[in-house]
């Protein structure tokens, strides 16, 4: 009888396994799905073309009223007009005579005059001026016997002049130019100054030219001051200028010149 017993229990425990497995495969576990990352966007650069910058047009110097050339940059605005004083009369020319060098070097406007009774002069034609005063600092590098001169209100017609000389004399005129280009000098004033340094020196000469009064300054020092009412000239050019007389070789240097308000 145990034995049946034992069969039929072990037949149960048959039963209930295969019937476990059954369920077991009929209702399988579904698994969790496993967690993933999100991916996110990766940017995409486009590559951008360098353009050259533009490079900037030149630009012409614009003429000032009112500056210091110091003769390093252009000097289109500057010409010079010339007077052969080897004639009877001092003659208005045209073209070079002699040997002359007149002209920038080493950013300063030299005056090399190698011939006898060369009287040259540069002007600033940007502008003309009624009232004005002009600075300018002048080396010899010459003889001692030289003239170098400032002028303003100068015009085709006259002009006013200061003249200074190396060995310590000075002179004023009113300069005009004749029909037939002859240079007359009229003498307004004329006198010396201890003030000039003589032989190869640099100096300082100013000139104002105000209303009707002229003035001469000197290495800082008033030297001249002269009204004028017999020529009266209202405006024209500023200018500086160099003269040679019977001893060669006239060398002058203008390191600068300044033009302002009187």
């Amino acid at each position: 009888m145990k034995s049946k017993l034992i069969k039929n229990a072990l037949l149960l425990v048959i039963l209930t396994l295969i019937a476990s497995s059954a369920c077991s495969s009929s209702d399988p576990e579904t698994p969790e799905p496993e967690p993933t990352t999100p991916i996110e966007p990766t940017a995409v650069v486009v590559p951008v073309e360098e353009v050259a910058s533009p490079t900037p047009l030149p630009t012409e110097p614009v003429a000032q009223q009112f500056y210091t050339e110091e003769f390093d940059t252009d000097t289109g605005t500057w010409t010079y007009f010339l007077i052969d004083a080897n004639r009877p009369a001092p003659l208005y020319v045209e073209d070079d005579f002699g040997t002359m060098f007149i002209g920038i070097e080493d950013g300063r406007l030299l005056f090399s005059l190698e011939s006898e009774q060369q009287w040259t002069y540069v002007t600033y034609d940007a502008y003309e001026y009624d009232n004005v005063r002009i600075d300018i600092v002048a080396e010899n590098r010459g003889v001692n016997n030289n003239n170098v001169s400032l002028i303003c209100r100068y015009t085709d017609e006259g002009w006013y002049e200061y003249n200074v000389a190396n060995n310590g004399l000075y002179d004023l005129y009113y300069a005009f130019r004749r029909d037939d280009n002859k240079i007359v000098y009229n003498p307004m004033a004329s006198g010396g100054s201890n003030k000039i340094k003589v032989g190869r020196e640099i100096n300082e000469y100013t000139m104002i030219c105000n209303e009707r009064t002229l003035k001469l300054y000197i290495n800082g020092n008033e030297t001249n001051v002269y009204e004028d009412n017999q020529y009266v000239l209202r405006d024209g050019l500023v200018g500086v200028g160099v003269s040679s007389f019977f001893t060669l070789p006239v060398k002058v240097e203008i390191d600068s010149v300044t033009i302002s308000e009187p």
